[in-house]
């Protein structure tokens, strides 16, 4: 595979941006091979990802960010590089559905998803027997009420053992403290079995029958804390009809959370996610 850098940019919108970008990497003999922008004409913002070709780029990438600045402080850039050969650490959190986790560790083992994931974590022991199967440690954290900001406090400690870069809640029936999530902005990846903003927060599918709609679907997006608000990275629909029980929405919401978490957690582990104003821009 080649080796390849990805810039993604956010920054007010103006004149110049793009050839600014590309006459800087010409400068330092990149090979552009993908490269994709989005202006926001309501915030007149920019967006953009450019990945190019580590073959024959004259800069060191540990020199970018010094070559790159005065560029970003003319335009106010926010901005970060992406090196493909860097493979971000990745923990799961469940609890004891398991369809999630086991098309997840499925992807990864079949290298559909580019990181490691050197840590299973879970508030039930249920699936102790997948993380051992894929040779995966699993660590078991009974979450009470009266003990949830310690466990969450034990959580964090080894998630920064293990160096953690984000996380994914593969069906976590759980919810993070305010504190919690402060530690991983943007990097809390959590799949809804609703598509949302309708039926969020507990027991969607039931609410979903008993309002009789005609299709349910399924969200993944980034937690922050407000519950079942954070930006949306990628949502699916399926077409229920009113033959459908609980059972049928369950089973078919199910094969739709699998779905759509993956292409989630894919899309941001190949730096194609750029969250703004509550949103998402995810790159082609």
């Amino acid at each position: 595979m080649k080796q390849t850098a990805t810039l993604l940019i956010s920054c007010p919108d103006q004149k110049g941006l793009v050839a600014a970008i590309a006459d800087f990497l010409l400068q330092h003999n990149a090979n552009i091979l993908h490269a994709d922008q989005h202006q926001d004409a309501e915030l007149k913002l920019f967006l953009m990802r450019v990945e190019w070709d580590l073959t024959g780029f004259n800069l060191d990438t540990m020199a970018f960010d010094t070559a790159f600045k005065p560029i970003a402080d003319k335009f106010q850039m926010n901005w970060r590089l992406a090196l493909s050969g860097s493979r971000p650490k990745l923990a799961i959190f469940v609890s004891k559905y398991d369809h999630c986790l086991a098309d997840l560790l499925y992807r990864h083992q079949a290298n559909e998803l580019h990181c490691e994931i050197p840590l299973i974590v879970s508030n039930h022991a249920d699936t102790r027997w997948m993380a051992d199967a894929y040779k995966i440690p699993f660590q078991h954290f009974e979450v009470l009420k009266d003990s949830k900001a310690e466990a969450e406090r034990d959580q964090l400690a080894l998630l920064r053992h293990h160096h953690i870069d984000f996380i994914v809640l593969a069906r976590y029936m759980q919810v993070l403290s305010p504190d919690f999530i402060r530690h991983f902005p943007n990097r809390i990846i959590n799949i809804h079995h609703s598509f949302l903003p309708a039926f969020h927060g507990a027991r969607p599918y039931h609410r979903a029958f008993e309002r009789g709609v005609k299709l349910i679907g399924a969200t993944s997006h980034y937690v922050t804390e407000t519950l079942d608000d954070g930006p949306i990275i990628e949502q699916d629909v399926a077409r229920i009809s009113h033959r459908d029980q609980i059972e049928d929405l369950v089973q078919k919401g199910a094969d739709l959370e699998k779905i759509v978490l993956s292409r989630a957690v894919r899309w941001h582990v190949e730096n194609r996610v750029l969250v703004y104003a509550n949103k998402t821009v995810v790159f082609d």
